[in-house]
């Protein structure tokens, strides 16, 4: 592991990960700690998952934020990203990084990596709060959104731009991510109730374009804990990143924090 201070007091390290470098940042603290789960094609400087660790520093509370395979400042090519990999580097993060219960937020795919992370490791999961979760986005909304052209260059090329509001260049979506997902979707037809038990706050917006507010409910329906609550915001979009909702996101936190 290495540390350079880029931005702000917390430096940033890098773990190693299959070859990849993972970057972090880590602030000590009391537990049960936190850790930020960004979403898709997001990186750990965008507002919420700093809003988390300023909030955490203030409370003297354990912090880690981090950045997914060919993400932000780690390493690794974008082609061989998916859900698994992604779900494999948040898993090296609580394992090497963290000690003791930790409460998962998850920011859209974040999300269903927060998902997967207590599937697989309950007894270190002592919380869970979803931000727009987008669990089995690959199947719910971009598979059905698929057209003719799309399929041709999936089948050609591997992949094909996806137009984005959030970058004017779009963004690949590649058969390998479609594909792979499928080992990991939670919330399929017919599915069994998932074994998470622990606290469980989803905030969702009712505006948010990308993610059904509805995927929220059914996100509840589906746990099995019985401490599960959805906060709706009517005029949220999908980043949920306005003073408000900030707020609103770390009052949950909060929440779970002394529970």
């Amino acid at each position: 592991m290495n540390g350079t201070a880029l931005d702000g007091a917390v430096p940033i390290h890098s773990l190693d990960r299959a070859g990849t470098a993972i970057a972090y940042r880590r602030s000590p603290g009391l537990g049960p700690g936190l850790v930020f789960l960004t979403g898709f094609r997001s990186d750990m400087g965008g507002g919420k998952a700093v809003a988390l660790e300023g909030w955490a520093r203030e409370r003297g509370r354990a912090c880690v934020r981090f950045d997914y395979h060919a993400h932000g400042a780690s390493g690794g090519d974008w082609a061989q990203g998916s859900i698994g990999r992604w779900r494999d580097d948040a898993l090296a993060v609580l394992d090497r990084v963290t000690e003791g219960p930790q409460i998962l937020v998850g920011s859209s795919m974040g999300g269903w990596i927060a998902l997967l992370l207590a599937l697989a490791r309950p007894e270190r999961v002592a919380g869970l709060v979803g931000i727009a979760p987008a669990p089995d986005f690959t199947e719910r909304l971009i598979r059905p959104r698929l057209g003719p052209a799309e399929w041709r260059a999936l089948e050609t090329d591997g992949q094909f731009i996806a137009p984005s509001a959030y970058d004017p260049a779009g963004y690949p979506i590649t058969r390998h991510l479609l594909e792979e997902a499928r080992d990991h979707l939670v919330l399929a037809p017919g599915s069994s109730p998932l074994p998470i038990r622990c606290p469980v706050r989803l905030l969702h917006g009712q505006c948010d374009p990308d993610i059904p507010w509805q995927t929220s409910l059914d996100l509840a329906g589906a746990l099995q804990s019985q401490d599960v609550r959805v906060t709706l915001v009517k005029d949220g979009d999908h980043r949920l990143s306005r003073d408000a909702d900030l707020a609103l996101m770390l009052r949950l936190v909060g929440e779970l924090a002394v529970a």
